[in-house]
């Protein structure tokens, strides 16, 4: 009986190649849905799949908003018709001015931006000629972008005497990766008490209701415990042996996997993939990828075109032959392909253009 990752004409196919399961993509989204509680709670972010066509199935599922990290991205939704885009980073400088455009380009779709400092705003105040609205980013330990909550309060004032729209707040935890559910749960409530007064001190201003974005792939379903916060996952799309491996509480399926062939047999128990680095990211310290089918092979050199593994199953295959990877880390990976190849009853039929991967330029 094969895998369910196996694909019946592979011979048709070129490796390296990204495949995804579209069935296994959409119980992924029934399963946010399902924790949610609510399509209406959502508002994932696409920074994993970066394409229309998952955009639409969760269009089709009822969910309606959507979080990115660019603005390729942000004009991959407005294509779509999404109506409400957060771009969840700081712009500066020329994106502040190409989100306004995009703005002006697509009048359905409302954009909004993060701000964390005094600074962003003075300059939203001298290009924005129009109302442009924010979400203050609040940093709860991830020091990566945010203000802590306990300062933000006066940031919040700084906006209501501007020319932005204040949208709410965004409260991104990804730096949470502690294993034990009961461990994690409290690493994420720990530092809401802080942000609980600041949503005080707003409402006080007489601003209510406004939108509270928590949480990511891993948080999600602890937020999901608190009606009033918006949840925003995005690997659960994809899925990768990284979350699989580490939170196997959280009821999600890998539902993309790397096709490679062996190209060589360098030694005894040596054999070379055609899976390098311009195929699977490799930024992470452990091995970049798992072998269903040779789940103890040893990684031994890793560049840009070759994977050399170690086996003692080198005889059991032969050149040419086909495995499957797993991805440790899903979003980088689909950044590093132009397409994913769709496999539907055990064939690839279709392909999907991983459309905003690339950087948006001007001149």
């Amino acid at each position: 009986m094969k895998n369910w990752f196996e694909v019946e004409n592979t011979d048709e196919l070129l490796s390296p190649a990204l495949l995804f399961y579209p069935e296994r993509i959409q119980q992924n989204v029934n399963q946010m849905i399902r924790i949610a509680g609510s399509a209406d709670r959502l508002r994932p972010h696409i920074k994993t799949y970066k394409c229309r066509e998952i955009v639409d199935m969760q269009l089709k599922s009822g969910i309606s908003r959507f979080k990115c990290a660019t603005l390729a991205e942000a004009e991959m939704l407005a294509e779509k018709n999404v109506h409400d885009v957060l771009v969840a980073y700081p712009l500066v400088g020329p994106g502040q001015k190409r989100l306004l455009e995009l703005s002006k380009q697509y009048p359905t779709t409302r954009f909004s931006a993060l701000v964390d400092h005094e600074e962003q705003i003075a300059s939203w105040k001298v290009i924005a000629d129009q109302s442009v609205y924010v979400f203050i980013d609040i940093d709860v330990g991830m020091h990566r972008t945010g203000i802590a909550a306990k300062n933000a309060f006066e940031l919040f004032k700084d906006i209501q005497k501007s020319n932005l729209h204040f949208a709410g707040l965004h409260v991104y935890d990804g730096h949470i990766r502690e294993r034990e559910v009961s461990v994690r749960t409290e690493t994420v409530e720990k530092p809401f008490a802080d942000v609980n007064q600041l949503i005080s001190k707003i409402r006080s201003e007489g601003i209510d209701p406004f939108e509270v974005i928590c949480g990511g792939s891993i948080s999600f379903p602890i937020h999901a415990q608190f009606p009033e916060r918006t949840l925003s996952p995005g690997t659960t799309l994809l899925w990768d042996q990284g979350y699989t491996a580490n939170f196997p509480d959280i009821p999600m399926e890998i539902a993309a996997v790397l096709l490679t062939r062996v190209v060589s047999k360098p030694g005894s128990n040596l054999m070379c993939l055609d899976l390098g680095h311009k195929a699977v990211a490799s930024e992470m310290k452990g091995s970049p990828v798992y072998f269903p089918q040779l789940p103890d092979i040893e990684i031994k050199v890793h560049s840009e075109e070759h994977l050399v593994v170690e086996t003692s199953r080198v005889n059991d295959f032969h050149i040419g032959d086909v495995l499957y990877g797993f991805p440790w880390h899903i979003c980088p990976t689909v950044a590093l392909h132009e397409k994913a190849l769709i496999v539907s009853n055990g064939k690839v039929a279709d392909n999907w253009s991983i459309a905003a991967r690339k950087r948006t330029y001007q001149l």
